[in-house]
């Protein structure tokens, strides 16, 4: 469980944070929303301990990023939006002399890594150096880092940019997979259809200041149009089957639309997992319009 309590942070005179508090329960996929600037990043790496706040806490677990940084560090993993390692190193060896900081040995880190690089979708590339990796690639391994301690909760910031649509498809899967295992997630994104497809609860933040935090039942009852829009990698009966649980199904090649939307859109993405989900959007209001009437203070 990851719990912000009234985080402050200056950057000279300027307030970047202004007593910035909310909190990710165990099994709870919580989006981070925002402008550019807003204080989304800085709010992640000071929850994660690379930035120390002026003033207030985050509490990993109970412990504290600022009293009990190495207890609390090892019980949160983090996927920063441009990872940066040393890109003249085979990737490997790289993820050996990192997990040497958590006190692994050679050969243990040796074969966690190429358990993990299969995870994570790098088998294979394991040899290859750092700087010929693909940003999609470059934050596979970040994960796999992240990974090294089997944390509890997790941080991902922006990890959908630069992504293609495998890319996309497999954070989201994983990011379910953590909350069927219990693990409290919070990613912050500019993709706000996949915010409304897999979060449980979003955090708006504008100019450092947490201005709401609301479900995505509060959401969903803000949101006029009940229909939604899946794009598939494969169809067949089956799909159609699990859409009529959640609404009235309508199949055209691999585009599949539910009128009627009426249920959970991250119970329906995992769901419909096996099938290949491409995208998914609520046709008409969705997340943005609740956005902008957050972000211009008419709610």
């Amino acid at each position: 469980m990851i719990v912000v309590e009234g985080i402050t942070k200056y950057f000279g005179s300027r307030k970047a944070l202004d007593n910035v508090s909310f909190e990710v329960k165990d099994g709870e996929i919580v989006g981070f929303v925002g402008l550019n600037g807003s204080g989304k990043t800085t709010t992640i790496r000071t929850i994660v301990g690379v930035l120390k706040p002026n003033s207030g806490d985050a509490l990993i677990d109970g412990k504290s990023i600022v009293k009990e940084k190495k207890e609390a560090s090892k019980n949160v993993g983090w996927v920063p939006e441009l990872p940066i390692f040393e890109m003249d190193a085979r990737a490997l060896d790289y993820f050996v002399y990192l997990a040497g900081y958590y006190g692994i040995s050679k050969d243990e880190a040796l074969k966690l890594g190429k358990q993990l690089f299969e995870e994570v979708g790098l088998s294979g590339r394991e040899r290859d150096m750092l700087k010929t990796y693909s940003q999609g690639m470059k934050k596979r391994f970040a994960l796999a880092v992240s990974l090294i301690s089997n944390p509890k909760n997790f941080l991902f910031d922006e990890v959908f940019n630069g992504l293609d649509p495998q890319g996309i498809h497999f954070f989201r899967d994983l990011a379910l997979k953590m909350k069927k295992e219990g693990k409290a997630i919070l990613f912050s994104s500019h993709i706000l259809t996949e915010v409304e497809a897999i979060a449980d609860k979003v955090v708006f933040i504008h100019q450092g200041k947490i201005l709401k935090v609301m479900s995505m039942n509060e959401i969903r009852n803000l949101i006029k149009s009940n229909d939604v829009k899946v794009v598939l990698n494969q169809v067949n009966e089956n799909v159609v089957q699990i859409a009529q649980a959640f609404g009235k199904p309508e199949l055209s090649g691999n585009t599949l639309l539910i009128h009627d939307f009426n249920g959970n859109m991250s119970v329906l993405v995992s769901k419909l997992t096996p099938y290949g989900v491409l995208e998914i959007s609520k046709l008409g209001g969705n997340l943005e319009e609740v956005f902008f009437k957050v972000i211009r203070g008419e709610l």
